[in-house]
């Protein structure tokens, strides 16, 4: 699959991300889009524009460290799902940031409902290069495991990523799992 990553350029790009984003995330999962434009502004998060023969085909967005990279989203357009323009995509974001470690939170799969989308979800990543951190946390309230390439975290250094690269809020709503 030929993927060409980019950076939104036009009002057309941001129309396009936005509509991606706000159809493939949750409400509970979505950050207000102007923060994520502010902090691609400020050079604190990279926004990404998948395409597939010049027509957007998805987007991602990461938060970044001077070492390490949180992958925070990660989206392909209907149109270009089960085609493997989303391992391409990670592929080329990895690629982009080599000599970096990344990182995404997915939620925990032991946790699944029926519909087995949290192990595909996983799935998707280990066959895509990232391994499982045997980090887990409840961020926000939901039970997260971290996989990454290139890093290594522990409960204490992921709280530390978000109050250095993200905000001090944010790392207030990371706890420790609960048990069961």
């Amino acid at each position: 699959m030929n993927v060409t990553i980019r950076k939104p350029k036009s009002p057309l790009d941001w129309l396009s991300v936005r509509l991606l984003y706000h159809r493939a995330f949750p409400a509970s999962e979505r950050k207000p889009f102007s923060m994520i434009r502010r902090m691609t502004r400020a050079g604190r998060t990279d926004l990404w524009i998948a395409e597939v023969e010049g027509h957007f085909a998805g987007l991602a967005a990461t938060i970044n460290g001077p070492e390490m990279i949180l992958l925070d989203y990660l989206a392909v357009h209907e149109k270009h799902r089960d085609q493997g323009v989303g391992g391409a995509f990670l592929k080329g974001l990895l690629n982009l940031y080599e000599g970096k470690g990344l990182f995404v939170e997915i939620e925990d799969p032991s946790r699944d409902d029926e519909s087995g989308i949290k192990a595909r979800r996983k799935g998707f990543y280990l066959r895509n290069g990232l391994t499982d951190m045997g980090v887990t946390v409840m961020l926000f309230g939901v039970r997260m495991i971290l996989m990454g390439r290139g890093c290594s975290l522990d409960f204490d250094g992921y709280r530390t990523f978000y109050r250095t690269n993200y905000n001090e809020w944010a790392a207030q709503h990371i706890t420790p799992p609960e048990e069961n």
